[in-house]
């Protein structure tokens, strides 16, 4: 169990990194996406499925709309200015 959790850590580590690293905003959205997946695995791997559960509609999904969503809308107000 150890060595699941040690790859599990690493794994969330290298997802970090990802998010930080990506430079267009809508592409770091999707990172952001599978580093909310990771996280999951992560919770689900220290035994907490109720946290895991949560962190998949929130961090997978919710956040990851609101932010698309916010940069749409922040285009076509870019686009009407011009």
């Amino acid at each position: 169990m150890i060595v699941i959790q040690a790859v599990v850590l690493a794994m969330i580590a290298a997802g970090g990194l990802a998010v930080v690293l990506t430079p267009d905003p809508v592409h770091q959205a999707i990172v952001v996406s599978f580093y909310g997946i990771l996280l999951a695995l992560l919770f689900f791997v220290y035994q907490a499925p109720d946290v895991a559960l949560s962190q998949i509609a929130v961090g997978t999904v919710a956040l990851p709309l609101m932010i698309v969503l916010t940069l749409a809308k922040m285009r076509r107000r870019r686009g009407r200015s011009k």
